[in-house]
């Protein structure tokens, strides 16, 4: 059984407007000396402010079961919405901001950040988009290669049960994930090619870091990637989620198909179609078609059932198989993040939104 960790990102806004506020600094410094949060532990800080001063970030302890995953994150989402409510901030649970204010926002004060935005311009100055990352530990860098080369096939089922962005600068956007077609105009996005081993990936992100078109090696957006700071498999395709629980079926899922022994023998699909996939699961989520692991086709739901087939054998030997079964059924029935924010949205507009981010923020807790 490998470990396991999940970061969040959250959107502070004006209660009252939807606008994103720049007060993550200071809700950061709040939650430090909140006795509801656990010491900080890798992947990253609890609580800590992200690329846009409107942007919070959050992880669990390092994880070995579901459980503690669980009540890992909802420590912390429960701690991020006493303080919000004391200082008078929303807290939207979305992969994309639903309102922004026509100027550009405002970076974070770091001299990476500020440097990064310098770079990337406009793309930077509409970054409203948070994300769900997954970390699972690996031997070594070759076996992460291994698992980020078995991960590729299946990034757009993942990308598809984890939608929930559909709004964008007050209105629909027709897409479940706006986030990931925002990151398609990032310098280097979209599903990761596939590597020989280690030295390969390691040649091929030197050129990139070479290139004048990224930063360092955490500017690499691709949906997974190895981390930098950890010895991890990192996943990243998947929007922020609107409940704890969403987040651990998407790490549960993760975990398995690194643990899984082939994603799919002798099968390399084409890079232009796993590209296509997942464009298909940020417009459609689960209800349309997405590109199997041959690059064929088919309904999205039934590759969320083949995927857990596909993992069944490691969910069962990780004591998963449950709740990950439980949750698909949940996402089948009750909708992705996409689907439940337009029936709140249809329901009561912003007010509907609203209501929707608070109580699914700590949802379980």
């Amino acid at each position: 059984m490998a470990t396991f960790g999940i970061e969040e990102e959250f959107l502070l806004v004006d209660p009252a407007t939807g606008i994103p506020v720049p007060r993550a600094a200071g809700l950061s410094r709040a939650l430090e000396s909140s006795p509801a949060i656990p010491p900080a532990a890798p992947p990253a800080p609890v609580g800590q402010a992200e690329f846009l001063a409107c942007q919070l970030e959050t992880s669990t302890v390092i994880c070995d079961t579901l459980d503690e995953a669980s009540a890992s994150l909802l420590e912390a989402r429960t701690a991020i919405a006493g303080a919000a409510d004391e200082a008078g901030i929303g807290v939207v649970v979305s992969g994309a901001a639903p309102r922004i204010a026509n100027s550009p926002a405002e970076i974070s004060g770091t001299e990476r950040y500020q440097s990064m935005g310098e770079l990337t311009g406009a793309v930077a100055g509409e970054h409203y988009v948070n994300g769900t990352h997954i970390h699972v530990a690996v031997p070594d860098r070759d076996a992460g290669i291994t698992a980020l080369n078995k991960l590729r096939p299946w990034l757009a089922t993942l990308a598809a049960l984890g939608a929930n962005s559909p709004f964008w600068r007050g209105r629909d956007s027709s897409f479940s994930s706006w986030r990931l077609i925002h990151y398609r105009r990032w310098s280097v996005q979209g599903c990761p090619p596939e590597f020989a081993d280690a030295a390969d990936y390691d040649r091929r992100l030197s050129r990139l870091i070479g290139s004048d078109a990224v930063l360092d090696a955490g500017h690499i957006g691709w949906a997974a990637r190895l981390s930098e700071r950890y010895p991890t498999v990192e996943v990243r395709v998947g929007d922020a989620q609107l409940e704890a629980a969403d987040s651990v079926l998407l790490a549960a899922l993760v975990r398995g198909l690194v643990l899984t022994e082939e994603a799919a023998p002798g099968i390399h699909p084409d890079p232009e179609l796993l590209d296509a996939g997942l464009w298909q699961a940020a417009r459609y989520g689960l209800g349309g078609r997405l590109m199997d692991v041959q690059g064929d086709p088919s309904a999205a739901a039934d590759q969320v059932f083949a995927l857990v087939e596909h993992i069944r054998p490691v969910l069962e030997d990780n004591g998963d198989a449950d709740y990950v079964t439980a949750g698909v059924q949940r996402m089948l029935t009750l909708g992705t993040g996409a689907v439940r924010q337009r029936a709140a949205y249809a329901a009561g507009g912003w007010d509907g939104l609203a209501a929707l981010y608070g109580a699914s923020l700590t949802s379980g807790a």
